[in-house]
């Protein structure tokens, strides 16, 4: 049975431990509302410039001519999948769900022939996925804006390596798989294709009556391949850094919402040892009089 002072020691240590949780869930708390707020500033904007991208890249017709983010390699053997995690730890499932998802869906790529590559951003994406696709990593990007609160710049070393990589012929498809923020307390692992883009919703292409051609109903100026090679790649990185966005308004939520936990859990635990010390010393001190009782009985 622990001694007395056992149990001082460890009230003393949890209470410590309810300080640090405290501070690390005020800090995310402080952090998370700058956060959420640069998160649903990019959505507008990622959301028109994803459906304007849809209105004309579904409305053009794609030829031999048209940009390989659009149309493609024509093959789909090689898969890169972008994955977006934190560097830091102590927020709950927040990466070892997302990277649960990674793994489903390298099994599934995999499983199907296809052959895969990963980037990962965030030290825990490199770390979890290294136990068991190290063999996979081609490149890993850790503490992109110091630790601060991210901009596009420090995104776009990512854009920018993905889409030097797709210029050597070095993939076929691209995916990001990331956690989008729904709200302070879900973050959904969410994982979307890149390239070439994709398009969800559309208009069929017209159809010329004289020549039976597919004709875009877009006139360009300039030429719809010289517009689409510049918005293509500036709407990946929009797409990027929209989801970086969300995983790092993510990570502060998830880590408040652990934090929180952590220091409630830690109160109950205290409550739990008090108990114990009480009854340890009154068990203590009746023994003693006891004891005492006793010796003078004797006597």
């Amino acid at each position: 049975m622990p001694s007395l002072k056992d149990y001082r020691n460890r009230i003393v240590s949890v209470k410590s431990t309810r300080k640090i949780t405290s501070a690390m869930k005020m800090v995310a708390a402080s952090k998370l509302k700058r956060s959420q707020e640069r998160a649903e500033a990019a959505q507008p904007y990622a959301t028109a410039m994803a459906g304007m991208m849809e209105r004309v890249a579904g409305n053009v017709v794609i030829t031999n001519a048209s940009p390989k983010l659009l149309a493609g390699t024509g093959k789909d053997d090689v898969h890169v999948i972008v994955v977006i995690t934190s560097d830091r730890g102590l927020a709950g499932g927040f990466n070892g769900n997302l990277v649960r998802t990674a793994r489903h869906e390298i099994r599934t790529l995999t499983a199907a022939g296809k052959t895969v590559k990963l980037v990962t951003v965030g030290r825990k994406a490199r770390d979890l996925l290294k136990r068991d696709h190290a063999d996979k990593i081609i490149k890993s990007f850790t503490n992109l804006g110091g630790g601060k609160f991210l901009s596009f710049s420090d995104v776009d070393e990512v854009t920018q390596y993905v889409l030097s990589l797709f210029e050597e012929g070095a993939f076929d498809v691209a995916h990001i798989i990331y956690n989008k923020f729904v709200s302070v307390l879900t973050q959904k692992p969410t994982m979307q294709q890149i390239i070439p883009f994709k398009i969800e919703k559309s208009a069929a292409p017209l159809k010329n009556e004289k020549t039976q051609e597919l004709t875009s109903p877009y006139t360009f100026e300039p030429e719809e391949e010289k517009i689409l090679s510049l918005l293509l790649p500036k709407n990946l990185g929009v797409q990027m850094f929209r989801a970086m966005l969300d995983s790092a308004a993510g990570e502060h939520a998830a880590r408040m919402t652990a934090m929180d936990n952590a220091t409630r859990n830690a109160g109950d635990m205290i409550k739990q040892l008090s108990i114990k010390y009480n009854r340890a010393r009154q068990a203590y001190i009746t023994k003693e009089l006891i004891e005492i009782i006793s010796g003078a009985e004797a006597v």
